[in-house]
């Protein structure tokens, strides 16, 4: 369910939160392994998953909604907390002490700039379609395509490829009202895109994987970049702020633990 939480939110990647509570290569191996002969064991734990996702997304579509418009900066500020909390947290788990050489820190690099990039990226129409033709069903299901990268690459959210794309209040509005033409042809996006893109993953995981890391956890810095809502106004919201984001960094502690217990 918090890996669902997490696709709402703007800038923020399921990948992410996947990592934190170590169920990344896990959800790696289980997508691609729906193609392989032991596919149902995978079902199963994906059907779970999914259930979970989709249950949060259905909940918590309005409340995140509502947060982020009427408490911007004390959400993303929470975020940021969360987020850089995961980033010390993952150089252990590589062990990067030992196992980083040079050009892993150029990859890292690299990686935080490509992500952070994309904060320049301009956004879509921020109004939801009405009139919904054959085109606008390509669209979404383009982007539910590339959306499914939220998931499987740390740092780069989904949310913001709706919002590029200009169709996000549209998900999100058929969502909250159980559109399900749009939920389909997104979700069939998605479906594909993480088939194809978990494929990828895998390869590098098993052939490159502290390679694949310093990637991952310089997209996870980078994302920092993106999320990043702005310096508060006044000495309260400050204060407001600073508070939400050591509870966000307090909350991946405790999802830490969680993983490796």
């Amino acid at each position: 369910m918090i890996i669902g939480f997490t696709e709402i939110v703007p800038g923020f990647s399921g990948g992410t939160m996947a990592l934190l509570i170590g169920l990344y290569e896990r959800l790696i191996n289980s997508i691609h392994g729906i193609t392989t002969k032991e596919w149902k064991k995978h079902v199963l734990f994906l059907i779970n998953v999914g259930l979970g996702m989709g249950t949060a997304i259905v909940a918590g579509a309005l409340g995140i909604k509502l947060l982020i418009t009427h408490y911007t900066l004390p959400t993303f500020y929470m975020i940021m907390g969360l987020v850089l909390a995961i980033i010390p947290s993952l150089l252990q788990d590589v062990d990067y002490k030992s196992g980083f050489r040079g050009k892993h820190y150029l990859l890292l690099l690299v990686g935080g700039l490509i992500v952070a990039s994309t904060a320049f990226i301009g956004e879509g129409q921020m109004e939801v379609i009405e009139n919904i033709t054959p085109q606008t069903y390509l669209l979404l299901f383009v982007s539910g395509w590339l959306a499914s990268s939220a998931l499987i690459l740390p740092g780069i959210s989904g949310t913001l490829v709706f919002l590029i794309f200009g169709v996000y209040v549209t998900i999100l509005d058929a969502v909250s009202s159980f559109h399900f033409p749009v939920l389909i042809v997104v979700g069939l996006g998605v479906l594909v895109g993480l088939l194809i893109t978990s494929k990828l993953v895998r390869y590098f995981f098993m052939h490159h994987r502290t390679t694949t890391y310093a990637v991952m956890i310089g997209c996870v810095a980078g994302s920092l970049f993106v999320i990043f809502p702005g310096i508060p106004v006044g000495l309260g919201q400050w204060l407001i702020c600073m508070i939400m984001f050591l509870i966000g960094f307090i909350l991946a502690g405790f999802l830490g633990r969680l993983k490796k217990s």
